[in-house]
């Protein structure tokens, strides 16, 4: 089963909260906002339209655990304008706060939607980092979405002369956690683009490089167990689940921030 596909109806509205918002949580440190797919896809084509610069991260548990000790990598996320709960973790570890979230915001089911809209709106989107920088398969997944998505200008940015000095609507950065972040932070005010965003392997998901578990696996947070059966090596990633959700325990019972 999948998911419907979102349509952007109704007036323009200003309805991306602000990162200084009362919607932005904060979860070890990391404020994350309490939106919605439809809120954020529809606040990101008003964005583009206004050509307001926008960086969206989408954070999950072990960006949390890891920015615990990286001060630097923790700036760099509460520097986001759009900061997504990529983790049903996130919601779990929100509402144990005292503060819900909405709900959990796939970073992965944001960028389909988003290219999707670049396919409708002939939108330049700019892909740097794909397949951690393997150029053959980089290619490959270049050419599926630039078949998947004719009417977009879907383009590898490591292949592109000159691409620092051109506009595009859309960056995608996907070299995953932390250098994406970082390699945002360094090229933001060097590039004329508008939306910059971290989405780690989401490219991945929609060429086929990795399968992604059944919507109804999603819908219920058992993504995580459905990755870890598909991929055993990420075995040892999943141990930042044990450490989130102690870390998460202690904020709110020991020492709250």
């Amino acid at each position: 089963m999948k998911a419907k596909k979102l349509v952007l109806k109704g007036k323009k509205l200003k309805i991306m909260p602000s990162k200084n918002s009362e919607n932005r949580v904060k979860i070890l440190g990391v404020g994350v906002d309490s939106t919605s797919l439809r809120e954020v896809l529809r606040g990101i084509s008003q964005l583009i339209e206004e050509g307001k610069k926008t960086v969206i991260f989408t954070p999950n548990p072990e960006f949390l655990v890891y920015a615990r000790k990286n001060p630097d990598f923790r700036e760099i996320l509460n520097s986001a304008d759009i900061s997504l709960p990529d983790g049903v973790g996130l919601v779990w570890a929100a509402k144990i706060l005292g503060k819900p979230l909405k709900g959990r915001v796939a970073g992965a089911d944001l960028v389909e939607e988003l290219l999707d809209l670049a396919n409708e709106k002939r939108w330049r989107v700019g892909i740097v980092g794909a397949r951690r920088g393997v150029g053959i398969q980089r290619q490959q997944q270049v050419e599926i979405l630039q078949q998947k998505y004719p009417r977009a200008k879907i383009t590898c940015l490591e292949e592109k002369p000159n691409w620092e000095k051109q506009k595009w609507e859309i960056v995608f950065a996907c070299q995953g956690m932390e250098k994406q972040e970082g390699w945002i932070a360094e090229n933001l005010n060097k590039i004329p683009a508008i939306i910059f965003m971290g989405i780690g392997g989401s490219l991945d998901y929609l060429t086929g490089f990795a399968p992604r578990a059944p919507f109804f696996i999603r819908k219920i947070g058992f993504e995580w167990l459905f990755r870890l059966l598909a991929q055993p090596w990420r075995w040892r990633r999943q141990l930042n689940l044990l450490k989130f959700i102690y870390l998460v325990l202690r904020q709110r019972f020991l020492k709250p921030e």
